[in-house]
């Protein structure tokens, strides 16, 4: 397709922010940087007025768009595999509005989650969400419906959306949601785009709900023997109600991969499995419900409860499961996963996994969120060649996909589907789910310009390979 420059110069006075040629890698691909794509232009607006007109020329002509934020997405949703226009909304970055009296924040979709958690609990407000990058914007978080490591308690990203300022792909600026807590008034057309990765239309301001910062937090390490038995301690964790902010699980061999990636050194070097908590609230209830879990854990078979009293200490722990992935890549290549299952199969499926890293010679590593049975699995590549590789790979995944289904399982808790577990989605959703989420996309934006082929647009072809 053809894009005229002066048109898009009309739009953007600012001639810094539109490239025309030599469009850097970084913005052609993922945070992996392993699929890649190509573009025509790449556009960095700073207002909705700005987007709107974009996509109204987009839509016009036909263009394909691809929006993207700080690019640390890794499933491919960033990547323009159709070319066009490069929507990049990271100069949208400002906090517009803390409001007390209602607990909430306006901000624009480019603002980093870390700088934003920063500055409200300087208020003396938090902002509960807390995926692993902390250095992905918000509006790619409510993009993909991010989740983490707090998600046990305090739900994921969907729970602290208000409202939402969007613009559809022919430049239609639409509002769903605001302030307000309750809303029974018609659709909820702010729910349906919240995780639908850029395929439905681009966020250009948020409204999120805030809560008062809690009076403290304390995180505390138990090692185990195996990870089956600190898996099923879980259980008896949740069922006890001690109401924890977070409950990771880690096998002992990705922590050494974190250990050296980090420079920091776990305790019980014997241990097969880690399971670090996080409790927060007032501190009588944080020390108690610590007390309670000490005795749980402790009569389940632990090998260790270790209260990490030290803000420094438990910065370092946390340091090492926040960069598990990245200490992976460093090792090898490798398909970061983050399937779901329900919590009392997280073992089960594990152990699963444990089978088919046996019978495959493929390493593959656990590690993730026990409390919401959201586990990440690293597939290691190793020595393989490009065709083994992806042919071994492929195979596992059809297997692990399976499993996690029979399970009553779904493909991505936190990451989004995107180009790279479309094959997988596409298999195991229902036909008629499908069908229904193509219908929406179609009344929304006919001409699929936004984001086309990615998730779980099929263009009329439910069984279609990923491109």
């Amino acid at each position: 397709m053809d894009i005229e420059k002066w048109a898009l110069e009309a739009m953007i006075p600012d001639k810094t922010r539109l490239i025309f040629e030599h469009i850097e890698p970084e913005y052609l691909s993922d945070t992996l940087g392993r699929l890649k794509g190509y573009a025509q232009a790449l556009v960095f607006p700073i207002s909705t007025e700005e987007v709107s007109s974009v996509l109204r020329y987009a839509y016009t002509n036909h263009i394909p768009v691809t929006p993207r934020g700080a690019g640390t997405n890794l499933v491919g949703s960033t990547v323009p595999i159709h070319g066009g226009i490069i929507l990049d909304l990271s100069q949208m970055n400002r906090i517009l509005e803390i409001d007390r009296d209602t607990f909430t924040a306006t901000v624009e979709p480019g603002i980093l989650l870390q700088d934003f958690q920063s500055e409200v609990e300087g208020e003396g407000l938090f902002y509960p969400p807390d995926p692993g990058e902390k250095a992905s914007t918000i509006g790619g978080n409510i993009s993909t419906n991010a989740g983490g490591m707090r998600a046990v308690k305090y739900g994921v990203t969907r729970d602290y959306v208000l409202g939402l300022e969007v613009v559809l792909a022919d430049g239609t600026v639409l509002t769903a949601g605001g302030k307000q807590i309750k809303d029974a008034s018609g659709l909820s057309l702010k729910n349906l785009l919240i995780g639908s990765e850029g395929t439905l239309a681009v966020i250009t301001k948020c409204i999120l709900k805030l809560i008062p910062k809690p009076e403290t937090s304390i995180s505390v390490l138990v090692p185990f023997g195996d990870l089956k038995t600190g898996i099923d301690t879980v259980l008896t964790i949740l069922q006890a109600d001690a109401n924890p902010t977070a409950v990771e699980f880690m096998e002992r061999k990705v922590v050494q991969l974190g250990e050296a990636f980090s420079d920091v050194e776990y305790p019980r070097s014997d241990a097969g499995s880690y399971i670090l908590l996080t409790f927060d609230g007032h501190k009588s209830e944080v020390e108690a419900n610590i007390k309670l879990v000490g005795r749980l854990v402790m009569s389940h078979g632990a090998l260790d409860y270790i209260v990490l009293t030290d803000p420094e200490r438990a910065l370092d722990i946390w340091k090492v499961r926040g960069a598990l992935v990245k200490a992976v890549e460093a090792v090898s290549e490798q398909e970061p996963v983050d399937i779901v299952v329900p919590i009392s199969k997280i073992s089960d499926f594990v152990g699963y996994i444990h089978e088919l890293e046996e019978n495959s010679g493929m390493r593959m590593v656990n590690f993730g969120h026990a409390g919401d049975g959201n586990i990440h699995l690293c597939v290691v590549r190793g020595d393989r060649n490009e065709e083994t590789w992806h042919r071994e790979l492929q195979k596992n995944m059809e297997h692990a996909y399976a499993k996690a289904y029979e399970y009553g399982g779904v493909t991505s808790g936190e990451h989004g589907i995107g180009i790279s577990k479309r094959h997988y989605f596409l298999r195991e959703t229902p036909k008629e789910n499908l069908l229904v989420m193509n219908q929406i996309k179609n009344a929304l934006d006919p001409r699929h310009i936004l984001n086309d082929q990615k998730s779980y647009i099929t263009g009329g072809n439910q069984n279609e390979e990923v491109i």
